[in-house]
């Protein structure tokens, strides 16, 4: 009964549509409404609130009861860092170059002259953080950062392990983030010494394309149980609001950074590595209960999030506001997401799904799905299907992953065939459908250059000349009017600022600097600059 349930999850929640949803119910009306996202890792919509009942979560649940379950909902990448770098500018990661698993920190892959590099986007991009600084917002992430690139120091008024908003000015509104490592993949073998946190014979759903074997279970079960713990975590989170009488001002999300940690499902663009689960609790319980089955992309998160707040979104990003002042008058049709490096594997593929279907591009066909990867390669599940491959003992639909060769092109119905083991490419009966997919991926990809179409030394080398960061140029100031105007010639360097002097030292936080600036008798400036993909400039001192 098990699998049954879990094979039917994602059918269900695409056929099904809660009439109750109207898009013109007006928003509860508030001038500077907190934001707080909630952010899971490697985790698809295995929870209760989503149909799945294997294990007990009573904050999501509350969560899910006073708020918005959006069913259709999806990364653009199966992997952390280049999803984490489209919610952190609305762009996506191969439109920006920060497409690879990952850039940051390389060592170890062996890849010839890879150099650590960031990621460049254009010089108009600022992270969604600053936006809510410039606004008035206090910020505050605890603690991943993972962007592709070094945060600006102008993004966050704090991002550290002690990042709260309880750190801010009172009265301050805020954006703030709180991450949850345990449900990441690492948790799986990392947390097996420690006792599970659900029964140890625990009935767990096994997708057909896993092998049902014991071992294979037992990584099941830590999953749930990591799931438990996550849900606990999230509950403190919630009761620190409460205390602080903040529940009723904060827009609340919750949501995972891509879909699930076992194999098949992290870094594949099937929907177990692209779907998560979103909740949203809007102030006064609006919509309380409601599902929502649009179509939304974590390239809508900025705007949104930025719409809800009243701040109008940035006219470059890729994404749309589903919510909030700004929101779009128009419906998605489609979402997007690609695949490109990760750690030392090279595979390109790009993805586009409506309601329904999916449609993939594999440009590397002659390479198989499975890429051999050491860090995963941890998991006992992993072993497992590693040994029953050869020992020839997989079945049909586990052994797909390990074909040595793809189509060009893949074709599925995500209603009937949910974990997509069933290509329907060449099925004369969906010619139409794949033709209206790839027109919409061709189209896609023609608004914009595809980093991932380059090799990577290639890509370096034009964002990084001969593979050497550039330096964001030091501010230079001068005085108009009795204030003090602070600019650099890099093009699109954010500027840091701080006014110290008596009783007031140094400190770790930059102020964003937006206008003149008056310096009092006594006092001293010190300024900094940076350009996202740069490296900060030196600080300049004035007085």
């Amino acid at each position: 009964m098990k699998l049954l349930a879990f094979s039917i999850l994602t059918v269900l929640l695409c056929c099904a549509c809660d009439a109750s949803y109207q898009a013109s119910k007006e928003q509860p009306s508030l001038s500077t409404p907190n934001i707080l996202w909630l952010v899971a890792e490697d985790l698809s919509p295995i929870i209760p609130a989503f149909g799945d009942d294997t294990v007990a979560t009573p904050n999501l649940d509350r969560l899910a009861t006073e708020g918005v379950r959006y069913t259709r909902v999806f990364s653009t990448s199966g992997v952390c860092a280049p999803s984490r770098a489209a919610l952190a500018t609305g762009m996506y990661q191969n439109r920006i170059g920060a497409q690879h698993m990952r850039t940051t920190n390389v060592s170890g892959f062996g890849i010839d002259g890879l150099v650590p590099y960031e990621a460049v986007p254009p010089p108009f991009v600022k992270m969604h953080s600053q936006y809510f600084r410039e606004a008035g917002y206090y910020t505050s992430n605890n603690a991943k950062e993972d962007y592709q690139f070094r945060k600006a120091v102008t993004a966050w008024d704090d991002s550290s392990l002690t990042a709260h908003w309880r750190n801010r000015e009172p009265g301050q509104p805020f954006f703030s983030v709180f991450n949850f490592n345990i449900t990441h993949e690492s948790q799986i073998w990392v947390q097996a010494k420690n006792p599970l946190r659900v029964p140890y014979d625990l009935d767990v759903p096994i997708p057909p394309y896993l092998p049902d074997t014991e071992v294979a279970k037992q990584d099941v079960r830590q999953v749930y149980s990591n799931i438990v713990a996550m849900d606990e975590q999230v509950g403190k989170i919630l009761d620190e609001l409460e205390q602080d009488g903040l529940l009723e001002s904060t827009v609340i999300f919750w949501f995972s950074d891509h879909g699930g940690p076992l194999p098949r499902q992290k870094r594949l663009l099937y929907d177990s590595g692209l779907r998560v689960p979103m909740i949203i609790r809007y102030p006064d319980q609006w919509r309380a209960g409601e599902r929502d089955d649009q179509l939304i992309s974590f390239v809508d998160f900025k705007s949104t999030a930025l719409s809800l707040a009243g701040i109008e979104p940035p006219d470059y990003v890729d994404g749309r506001a589903f919510a909030g002042k700004f929101q779009s008058s128009e419906s998605r049709r489609y979402v997007h997401a690609a695949a490109d490096r990760f750690d030392r594997q090279y595979d390109t593929i790009r993805a586009v799904r409506d309601e329904r279907f999916k449609y993939l591009r594999n440009y590397y066909p002659e390479r198989g799905y499975y890429l051999p990867l050491t860090y995963r390669e941890q998991m006992p599940i992993m072993q497992e299907l590693l040994f029953l491959r050869d020992q020839g003992k997989l079945k049909e639909a586990q052994s797909q992953w390990f074909r040595e060769s793809k189509p060009l092109e893949e074709l599925f119905d995500t209603r009937t065939d949910p974990h997509e083991l069933h290509d329907l490419a060449h099925d004369p009966a969906y010619s139409d459908k794949l033709l209206e997919l790839r027109a919409e991926l061709d189209s896609w990809l023609s608004g914009f250059e595809d980093k991932g179409m380059m090799s990577e030394l290639d890509l370096i080398n034009e964002i990084w000349p001969g593979m050497e960061q550039p330096v964001t140029s030091s501010p230079t100031a001068y005085k108009q009017y009795g204030r003090i105007v602070l600019s650099s010639l890099t093009p699109g360097a954010n500027i840091g600022y701080q006014i110290l002097g008596p009783g007031k030292p140094f400190d770790s936080t930059w102020k964003v600097y937006t206008d003149p600036l008056q310096l009092a008798p006594g006092m001293r400036l010190i300024a900094i600059a940076h350009r996202i993909g740069f490296r900060p400039s030196s600080m300049i001192e004035l007085d």
